[in-house]
């Protein structure tokens, strides 16, 4: 009996990296090819007429699987597998980063993973790289000197550390005088704050300062869409 859910969980078991939903549809399709292939030969090397009982389950299992997989199919299997392991307490839990679907250590068991690894625990960001983040991520294209204008006080060691920890690239320069260097969010920072996109950031308009970085603070408590590396996951 095919079931979509614990065939999309020994997918992602069986990967160390983000599992796409291409990647998910392709390995449907590449079932369907196979098992067409051997169909064929099955009925090939029949000699006799009761030697057709291999083909008819084969042919069962055919019928069950779906010769096409979409988009809404996956996510929705794989929004009840993430909800069917946070219900059953599981030390798993199923994100979606920006690569694709992945499952991670629970927050509450990180720590022990970090014991097993000898890993110090993940630094948290500073008040200061805090407030520059948000800055960043809801102005950008911003210069070092506009982040300066709105926190009042020199971010020159925020954005350095900003950069260091991968959550704040160079994107371009300003058309200004000297041509200033301009930051923005580089892609570890969807996966730091849990997100798909910079459009599923919270309007900026409906906001204070205070509520953003609120909302940054909360996003870099261990509960928010841990990364595989800072739960001691990564590739060794």
């Amino acid at each position: 009996m095919f079931d979509l859910k614990k065939t999309l969980l020994a997918l992602l078991f069986s990967s160390s990296e983000a599992l796409t939903i291409r990647q998910i549809q392709n390995v449907v399709q590449r079932f369907h090819e196979q098992a067409e292939s051997e169909r064929v030969e099955a009925g090939e090397d029949a000699a006799e007429p009761g030697e057709d009982a291999g083909q008819s389950v084969l042919q069962d299992l055919l019928d069950q699987v779906p010769s096409l997989l979409t988009a809404a199919q996956i996510r929705e299997a794989m929004a009840t597998v993430s909800a069917d392991l946070e219900q059953r307490k599981e030390v798993w839990r199923l994100v979606e980063a920006v690569e694709g679907y992945k499952l991670v250590i629970a927050p509450e068991h990180a720590d022990w993973v970090r014991l097993l690894r000898n890993e110090p625990r993940p630094r948290r960001l500073s008040a200061a790289q805090m407030e520059t983040l948000a800055i960043v991520a809801y102005r950008q294209p911003v210069t070092r000197a506009e982040v300066e204008a709105i926190r009042g006080v020199s971010s020159d060691n925020a954005l350095n550390r900003l950069q260091e920890r991968g959550l704040v690239e160079v994107i371009g320069r300003a058309d200004l005088p000297g041509r200033p260097m301009q930051y923005g969010t580089a892609r570890a920072f969807l996966e730091f704050v849990g997100l798909r996109s910079l459009d599923e950031l919270p309007a900026s308009d409906v906001l204070s300062p205070q509520q953003i970085n609120e909302w940054i603070r909360r996003a870099t408590e261990p509960e928010a869409a841990p990364t595989q590396q800072d739960l001691g996951l990564g590739d060794q």
